[in-house]
């Protein structure tokens, strides 16, 4: 499979190198040039196959002929090592959870997924990777763990100061080895801007190999598709018109989602529900796009003012605002209706969400108020003690720690503190 720039000015890549350099040399994210439909027999068959084998199947085209099947099929094994079950809560909603992976967020599957790629890509070279990040949250901690050890791979996480969990903090600042955390006086937008800045900077590129682990690169943005058809797979004999409300940041959660529909699986519609970082929900009513500086909430990995999927969204609908709008709803929900439905939810359903999944939730009731005879369901993104704070305030009830989240609690942060790109270039210099 090949790549081609959505910039449109730079040469077609292949996956390794679309893998290993990010972006484009025009600074465009790179797309695959060609979807094959997988074919019906598949989806109609889909509960007698494993999730290794659905996800072999969906990933392979895009990653041909460079990392040969046997290889994948271990990668794909590897990265799924664990569960991604369906909750009912209702007749017309269910929940898919994806956190229960090492990290407790759904950032886990694309950011392991892409590190073993990478690991087979550098196993015979010498020359050393440096993989920067911007984070909001969960993607530090996910590319963090996933990169942990990995030969020949540098691993810098550029996080707004005071703007993730403690808990996320811990995940992405306590682990040392290859993986080292800089905290940013600023917005992840600032993180997200620095990051892009250091790509275009010769002085760096002459000097060292940059590569990204955000969901710009397809590495870690096409393995997300999984998710839809694992669900899928444990919803289709119980619910017809089945939608995905898509808790939405930098969008590439929800482009995965469409790439899984552009393969055949039969998805009525995509919700992307948003907080008040509310670009695409503007942009759906009015037409006009207009990213705006990020604000801050209660559900940070969504603290996102300039999508940088969401070309790739336009892209798959070949920028047809028309197509696009039939395929897509989008909603936006305040903190303080955040924390309601976090509250009805467990009142109603004894279930604990996290306040990025009870925005999915929220997006789910508003899509069904309008189209009854759906079946929503949203996507719990990262496991609720995540954001204990906040859970515990809301519903008034102590909540225990997973293993995962107790492992990292007892260790010591270690992080730089910048506040300029310059910091930032100076650091990868030395």
């Amino acid at each position: 499979m090949n790549y081609y720039s959505l910039n449109k000015q730079a040469p077609n890549s292949t996956f390794k190198n679309a893998v290993v350099k990010g972006l484009a040399p025009d600074k465009g994210l790179y797309f695959p040039e060609n979807i094959t439909s997988l074919s019906p027999d598949f989806f109609k068959n889909i509960d007698n196959l494993s999730n290794t084998e659905i996800a072999f199947e969906a990933i392979k085209q895009f990653v041909s002929p460079e990392i040969p099947e046997d290889v994948l099929k271990t990668i794909v094994e590897e990265t799924l090592s664990f569960d991604f079950p369906v909750v009912q809560l209702n007749d017309s909603i269910s929940t898919l959870e994806l956190f229960h992976g090492p990290t407790m967020a759904f950032k886990d599957v694309g950011a392991r997924f892409m590190a073993r790629c990478l690991g087979y890509f550098n196993k015979d070279n010498n020359n050393e990777v440096t993989v920067l990040v911007a984070t909001s949250g969960d993607t530090g901690g996910a590319v963090a763990n996933g990169f942990l050890g990995v030969k020949g791979v540098n691993v810098v996480i550029l996080y707004p100061s005071g703007k993730v969990s403690d808990i996320q903090e811990k995940q992405l600042t306590t682990l040392g080895q290859n993986i080292k955390a800089l905290e940013v006086n600023g917005t992840f937008d600032d993180c997200q801007a620095m990051v892009k800045t250091a790509f275009l900077d010769e002085d760096l590129t002459n000097n060292m190999q940059l590569t990204s682990a955000n969901s710009i690169n397809v590495a870690r943005w096409l393995p997300q598709l999984f998710y839809f058809m694992f669900a899928y797979k444990q919803l289709h004999k119980k619910h017809d018109n089945i939608v995905f409300s898509v808790p939405s940041g930098n969008f590439g959660n929800i482009c995965a989602g469409m790439m899984a529909q552009q393969l055949g699986l039969p998805i009525k519609h995509f919700v992307a529900s948003n907080n008040v970082n509310n670009v695409v929900t503007r942009y759906l009513q009015s037409q006009l796009y207009e990213p705006k500086p990020s604000i801050q909430t209660i559900s940070n990995a969504m603290d996102v003012g300039a999508p940088s999927n969401f070309i790739r969204i336009q892209e798959i609908y070949k920028n047809k605002f028309d197509t696009l709008k039939t395929n897509l709803s989008s909603y936006s929900f305040t903190d303080d209706e955040t924390k309601e439905a976090m509250l009805e939810m467990y009142n109603k359903y004894n279930y604990v969400a996290d306040p990025h999944g009870a925005v999915g939730y929220l997006g789910s009731k508003a899509y069904l108020k309008e189209n009854p005879n759906a079946h929503c369901v949203f996507l719990e993104t990262a496991h609720p003690t995540k954001f204990l704070d906040v859970v515990e305030e809301v519903i008034k009830e102590k909540q225990s720690l997973p293993k995962q989240i107790q492992s990292v609690m007892g260790k010591e942060k270690e992080s730089t503190v910048i506040s300029t790109y310059n910091d930032l270039k100076r650091f990868l210099l030395n």
